[in-house]
């Protein structure tokens, strides 16, 4: 039996002109690759992040596509885009889930394991 899957990468870059130090709110972008490495095509069709601060504030941030898009990937293909969130504190994590569905309609998730979001003013 053909079994889909996705594996995700992210960079994560500090936006200096978008955030606000030492008060916050602090900005950052992250640039995910998502590829098929699975042996079927299968499409992303929603979305769920955690972002968490270091004071433990949570939020979930749920929708359909990434970035206006719903990428169908044949075994093999990536598709790549860029995009942001803001945090309160100098450092938090971001991670999430990928719903996604096989061409015959067998749905599946690909997680996103979590990442970092650091001022680099914070780093000692």
């Amino acid at each position: 039996m053909a079994k889909p899957e996705f594996t995700c990468a992210v960079r994560v870059q500090y936006l200096p002109e978008q955030s606000h130090p030492p008060a916050g709110p602090y900005a950052f972008t992250y640039t995910v690759t998502i590829r098929n490495s699975g042996d079927i095509a299968a499409q992303l069709i929603a979305r769920h992040w955690v972002i968490t601060d270091a004071d433990g504030q949570r939020e979930d941030v749920r929708g359909l596509a990434v970035v206006g898009h719903q990428p169908l990937l044949k075994p093999g293909e990536q598709f790549e885009y860029t995009s942001w969130t803001r945090i309160d504190t100098v450092q938090g994590q971001m991670q999430g889930t990928y719903y996604c569905m096989t061409e015959d309609a067998q749905p599946f998730e690909a997680r996103v394991p979590e990442f970092a979001l650091v001022y680099p003013g914070a780093l000692h």
